[in-house]
Formats: structure tokens, C-alpha cells, sequence
């Protein structure tokens, strides 16, 4: 299954919280954002920030549980979510500089 780059951007936006990606005449991406804020920098940088709040989330929890403190579900369940961010934000990055690459392998 291919997923379109815009799809993919969409569904990270909607993700994030972010407006959503859709196609106007043309083939033309609109973010549904006007000018003041963010764009697609924006929303990795809100996935970035997501994800790291994510991984402390989890190591206070591991962090919790080795004192003796914490349930161990509750590491389960902040460990499967800081993974789940984390690859989220890899696969982001390979799209990216997927694409990176696609253009640079252009001619003009």
C-alpha cells in the first residue's frame, strides 16, 4: 500500500492537532492555515516536541517503577506510546528525506 505524501502529512496534521492538508485546484497543497501560523515546520516540530514529552513521560514511569513507587502498567502504557511517537517521527523524516533525495535526482 502507497501512502501519498499529502495523505501522510494529513494524517500527521490531524494527528498534531494541526489544520489539515487538502488538495485545491490543480494539485496545489493548503494547509488550511493562513499566514500567522505553522505549516508542515510546524507540525514536526509539535511532533518533535510530542514525542520527547513522551519519552520523559516514559522514563519517569520506569523511573517510578524501579523505586517501587509506580504500577507497572502504567510503564507498559507510557513505554508503547513513547514507541509509537518515536517511530511516527522516524517514518516523518525518511519521507522527507525520501524526498529530498527524489528532488535532488531531478534534471533541470
Amino acid at each position: 500500500m502507497s501512502i501519498g505524501a499529502l495523505d501522510a502529512a494529513g494524517a500527521y496534521g490531524r494527528a498534531a492537532g494541526l489544520a489539515p492538508v487538502t488538495t485545491r485546484p490543480g494539485g496545489v497543497a493548503d494547509t488550511g492555515a493562513s499566514g500567522e501560523a505553522g505549516g508542515f515546520g510546524q507540525m514536526v516540530q509539535s511532533m518533535v516536541e510530542q514525542t520527547a514529552g513522551n519519552l520523559h513521560a516514559a522514563e519517569t514511569a520506569s523511573s517510578k517503577q524501579v523505586a517501587g513507587k509506580g504500577d507497572l502498567i502504567d510503564v507498559v502504557t507510557a513505554m508503547g506510546a513513547a514507541e509509537m511517537a518515536l517511530d511516527t517521527v522516524v517514518a516523518v523524516r525518511d519521507k522527507v528525506v525520501g524526498a529530498y533525495s527524489e528532488i535532488m535526482r531531478m534534471q533541470i
